[in-house]
C-alpha cells in the first residue's frame, strides 16, 4: 500500500475509536493522552503526548495542543487518555476545555485502562456503565480493516524507536571499517586531511529561517493518518539557539568534485532502492560521508518525499551510519516520515539525531515544524528545480 494514501477506517463508536488509535499512531499508547481531530467526517490529525507528572499543571500543554489542532482547520476532536483515573482525568479535562475555548466541538472524552474504556461525557449506564466497557482490539472490525490494509500497530513506542536504533555486532564493525575507507577516499577527493567529525556535524537552515521561540524537546509524537498533519504535544517555551549557523559549516563552499560525487551517490542509492537492492558497506559508508556536505544533503532532501522506498532507504542509512554521521540521514528519514503522515516515526528519528547532535539546524527546523503542527501538504510542489520542474510531488486529487 502506498504510505501516502492510507486506508480509511470507519469509526462509529467509542470502541471503534479505541481500536483505531493504535493504527493512527503506529503503536499502542500507554500512560498517554491522544487527541484525534476531524474535519467533517474525516480524521485529519492525531497527536500523542505523555501524561504529565503527578502534580504538574496540564494547562500550558493543553492550550498549546488545542492551538495546534485548531491550526489544522479541524472542527471537532475526541480526547483519549490511557492510564489510571488519578493521572488521566485532569489532563483530559484540561485538553477538552482548551479545545472548546479554541472553537472545536469535543465529540467524546475517553479513558482507557486494563482492557476497558470509560466515557467522561456519556452518563447513560446502558451504553457507558460506570465500571467501564470491556473491549477486545483483536475482535474489532476496525482493527481487522487496518491489518487487511497493511497498517501496523507496534506494541509500544519503544518498539517504534527500535526501528531507528543503530545496528550493532558484525554490521557495526563492517561499517566502521568501510567508513574509514570512505573518509580516506573523501580526503583524496578534497585534498584535505581525513579526520572523523567531532561534535555536531554541520547542518543547514534555509537562509530566511530561524528558530526563535522554539519549543523545548518533549517525549511526544503525532501522526496525520491522511497525510494532513503530524505534531508532538508540547508546551510553549523559549528554547535555545541552534549551535550551528544557518547554512552550516561549508555551506556553499563544497568542492565541485564533492557535489558531483554526492549527486551520483544519492541518485545511485535511490535507483538501487527502487530495484529492491541494498547498498553494500562501502557504498553506504561513502554516502554517509558525502551527506555531511550540505549541498549533497540538500540534493538528497529535494528528492525525498513520503514514498515507502524513501522511508526504507533512509531508515537503512540511519541505522548503519557511524554515530557522528547520523544527523543528515536521520533528518531525511524524519522528513520522509512526516510527508507520509507517520509523525511518530518522524519524532523518534529526530529524537535520535538531536540527542547526539542538538545543534544540527535541519533537525531543529523539522522538530519545530512537527510540534507546531505544520501540515505536510504545506510543501506540496516544493522545491522547484532550476529548469522549473517540481521535485516535491503534489498530492493526487480523487477522480470525479
Amino acid at each position: 500500500m502506498n504510505s501516502t494514501e492510507p486506508a480509511r477506517l470507519s469509526v462509529r463508536s467509542p470502541a471503534d475509536m479505541v481500536a483505531a488509535v493504535p493504527y493512527l499512531l503506529g503503536f499502542h499508547p500507554a500512560d498517554s493522552v491522544v487527541v484525534v481531530a476531524v474535519r467533517g467526517r474525516r480524521v485529519v490529525f492525531a497527536a500523542r503526548g505523555d501524561l504529565p507528572a503527578p502534580g504538574a499543571d496540564p494547562g500550558p500543554a493543553a492550550r498549546h495542543l488545542a492551538q495546534v489542532v485548531a491550526r489544522q482547520d479541524a472542527d471537532a476532536a475526541t480526547v483519549v487518555g490511557y492510564g489510571p483515573a488519578a493521572r488521566v482525568t485532569g489532563v483530559v479535562d484540561a485538553i477538552g476545555d482548551a479545545l472548546t475555548a479554541a472553537g472545536l466541538v469535543v465529540l467524546d472524552a475517553l479513558r482507557v485502562t486494563e482492557g476497558r474504556w470509560f466515557s467522561y461525557l456519556c452518563v447513560e449506564p446502558s451504553c457507558c456503565p460506570p465500571e467501564g466497557t470491556p473491549y477486545d482490539p483483536a475482535a474489532s472490525q476496525v482493527s481487522a480493516a487496518a491489518v487487511f490494509a497493511g497498517q501496523v500497530a507496534l506494541p509500544d513506542r519503544a518498539a517504534l524507536a527500535a526501528q531507528v536504533s543503530p545496528l550493532d555486532g558484525p554490521v557495526r564493525l563492517a561499517m566502521r571499517r568501510a567508513t574509514g575507507r570512505a573518509r580516506l577516499r573523501l580526503a583524496a577527493l578534497t585534498g584535505r586531511p581525513s579526520t572523523p567529525s567531532a561534535g555536531s556535524p554541520a547542518g543547514g537552515l534555509p537562509a530566511d529561517s530561524s528558530r526563535a521561540g522554539a519549543e523545548p524537546p518533549v517525549p511526544a509524537d503525532g501522526a496525520g493518518p491522511e497525510g494532513e498533519s503530524s505534531v508532538p504535544v508540547g508546551g510553549p517555551g523559549s528554547g535555545g539557539k541552534s549551535q550551528v549557523p544557518a547554512g552550516g559549516a561549508g555551506s556553499g563552499g563544497e568542492p565541485r568534485a564533492v557535489r558531483t560525487a554526492g549527486t551520483a551517490a544519492v541518485r545511485a542509492a535511490f535507483r538501487r532502492q527502487r530495484r529492491g537492492e541494498r547498498l553494500d558497506d562501502d557504498e553506504m559508508a561513502w554516502l554517509t560521508v558525502l551527506l555531511t556536505h550540505v549541498a549533497v544533503r540538500d540534493h538528497a532532501w529535494s528528492r525525498t518525499d513520503g514514498r515507502d522506498e524513501d522511508i526504507s532507504l533512509w531508515t537503512d542509512v540511519l541505522r548503519r551510519a557511524e554515530p557522528d554521521l547520523i544527523a543528515a540521514p536521520g533528518c531525511l528519514l524524519a522528513f520522509a516520515a512526516w510527508r507520509s503522515g507517520h509523525g511518530a516515526l518522524a519524532a523518534v528519528a529526530l529524537e535520535r539525531v538531536l540527542s547526539a547532535h542538538p545543534g544540527y539546524s535541519l533537525a531543529v527546523l523539522l522538530d519545530e515544524a512537527l510540534r507546531r503542527g505544520v501540515a505536510p501538504s504545506a510543501l506540496d510542489g516544493w522545491p522547484g528545480s532550476a529548469d522549473g520542474a517540481v521535485l516535491r510531488r503534489r498530492r493526487r486529487r480523487p477522480r470525479r
